[in-house]
């Protein structure tokens, strides 16, 4: 009889034992059964949101790294003064120029000149007093959209820039007639259509190598690019360093006789005049 008890009560209890399992929360019990204790639980979730908060920092210095500098427009509350002539075009927006030679009415030539990167309308142009009054030669030298005191064109491409001249041609009034032009630069876009493929790929072969990733990253990614070419974890462009190995003998010869001609309001940089 008290054996019989002791078996009845045995199996009470081992019913009431698995009751009280079946309402144990996975987070009473023991982590040895696979299941996260409270305590780990909680530390997993802090863990969670500081990766978010390393990930989002990383993010928003990757938009601010990306993104270029507020441009000052000269003219404008806190920014340079305007100190050349310009003309305001259909759009709004003011191009700095400059003229010299001989005036554009006694002129038999007229010669439009675009600067190039890192450069300005004040670039000084390697021509002899006598060659211009021989020849009789007029000179128009700009500032391109974003450069010198002319104002940014955000969505700037290389069709703005021609209808920028030719509304700078057509509010100087010197003549619609174009008879050529000339294109002198240590680089040019690799990718233009109007090259052979073959010829751009074999004189994109011959750049450096650090240019050669410039220019990837400026046709692929063109949104990396200012900090590309701000970045000190390794080269950028070459001519930003001063890097003469992209120039031939020739012209080397040509670039230290220019940096012996003064350049009026632009840093005494020969390479101004080779950049594109």
């Amino acid at each position: 009889m008290t054996g019989a008890q002791t078996n009845k009560i045995s199996a009470a209890s081992a019913r009431a034992h698995t009751r009280n399992i079946e309402h144990t929360t996975p987070l009473q019990l023991s982590s040895n059964t696979g299941v996260y204790s409270a305590k780990e639980d909680h530390v997993a979730l802090l863990g969670v949101h500081v990766a978010l908060a390393i990930v989002g920092g990383l993010l928003g210095w990757a938009y601010v790294a990306t993104k270029p500098p507020q441009a000052k427009v000269c003219g404008s509350p806190g920014g340079p003064p305007v100190t050349s002539p310009r003309v305001k075009l259909s759009d709004g927006r003011h191009l700095a120029y400059k003229e010299t030679g001989i005036p554009k009415e006694e002129a038999k030539h007229k010669i439009i000149v675009v600067h190039g990167f890192d450069s300005s309308k004040d670039l000084n142009l390697p021509v002899s007093q006598e060659l211009i009054e021989e020849f009789r030669i007029y000179f128009l030298s700009f500032d391109r959209a974003g450069y010198g005191e002319s104002d940014p064109h955000p969505l700037r491409t290389v069709k703005s820039e021609a209808f920028d001249i030719q509304e700078l041609a057509d509010k100087l009034q010197i003549g619609s007639k174009l008879s050529g032009a000339s294109l002198v630069v240590p680089f040019v876009n690799y990718w233009w259509p109007c090259f052979p493929a073959n010829l751009s790929k074999e004189a994109f072969k011959m750049l450096l190598v650090q240019d050669q990733w410039v220019f990837r990253v400026a046709h692929y990614v063109p949104w990396l690019f200012n900090w590309w070419v701000t970045q000190k974890w390794f080269p950028s462009l070459s001519m930003l360093t001063g890097n003469m190995a992209i120039f031939s003998g020739p012209d080397l010869e040509m670039l230290k006789k220019l940096a012996e001609i003064p350049s009026v309001g632009q840093v005494d940089n020969p390479l101004h005049m080779f950049s594109s």
